[in-house]
């Protein structure tokens, strides 16, 4: 795979807001193993920017060697707290969880993070926006019906980033795609660590998307951007963009093991109790 096609494909396409349409393409090889085809990912258009779909992210990986999705579950135990910051971090975390136990089919383990979606988003005061699509993922659950689980989970990410947006709190709904966005790298990047090929290391070769987080931290106003974890994210961030930029003949598995490490260590800030 060229590096530059990926990087005709990031020219045009964003979102962790999920409304595009899927497409995915795919060539066999030799192997049997399927050949990701980065012209054909799916997104939609914000800021000329590529924030890959979670779903489409982890079906691609599916196409390419079938891991062990209930290996990359991790136990959420979030603190209880008010800091909004926190909650929308958490918020797009614990969706981007949910897309793996969809992944991994694991009926309790959606549930479990149907209810923490209820309980973050009563948090968060957007309760009443978000009850109709945990009920949803809820009632799914019991009938093992993974495709509209998918679905609830990209809308319920969408429906609270529009009403924050609609309320003015851009800077709350920027984190709830950074922290979706750490939890589906670090996922990204066990799963590949597990099974290294440079068709799956080329999922990681997204620097115009975290340059984006980069850019939109520095628009953020002064308390948001210079809340301690925030600050930790933006510094995460700029070593992850270093890693993915001095990548020009692909990515080693110890780059991809690096950015992974940065992700987990930032995850874990955000579930700190402090």
């Amino acid at each position: 795979m060229k590096r530059s096609s990926f990087h005709q494909a990031a020219i045009l396409t964003v979102t962790a807001v999920l409304f595009s349409t899927p497409v995915l393409r795919a060539q066999a090889t030799r192997s049997g193993v399927q050949q990701f085809d980065p012209l054909a990912f799916p997104g939609s258009v914000v800021d000329d920017v590529v924030v890959p779909v979670p779903s489409e992210v982890f079906s691609v990986l599916d196409k390419l060697g079938e891991p062990n999705w209930r290996q990359e579950l991790r136990k959420l135990d979030l603190p209880k707290t008010a800091d909004r910051t926190k909650l929308a971090l958490m918020f797009g975390m614990v969706v981007a969880e949910g897309f793996v136990a969809v992944q991994a089919e694991d009926k309790d383990e959606v549930k479990d993070i149907g209810r923490e979606v209820i309980n973050l988003s009563t948090a968060l005061g957007l309760i009443k926006s978000v009850r109709p699509h945990a009920q949803a993922i809820l009632d799914a659950a019991d009938k093992e019906d993974w495709r509209s689980i998918r679905k609830e989970f990209d809308q319920t990410q969408k429906t609270v980033r529009d009403t924050m947006e609609q309320m003015k709190d851009l800077d709350l709904s920027q984190c709830v795609s950074m922290g979706g966005w750490l939890r589906g790298t670090a996922s990204v990047t066990s799963v590949v660590s597990k099974n290294f090929s440079a068709d799956r290391a080329e999922l990681l070769n997204q620097p115009m998307l975290v340059e984006h987080f980069i850019g939109t931290i520095g628009k953020m106003g002064s308390s948001m951007k210079e809340h301690a974890i925030v600050s930790d994210i933006s510094k995460g961030l700029t070593g992850i963009l270093a890693k993915m930029e001095g990548a020009v003949d692909g990515f080693t598995k110890d780059s991809v093991r690096d950015i992974g490490k940065t992700c987990d260590s930032l995850l874990s800030s955000i579930k700190a109790g402090k």
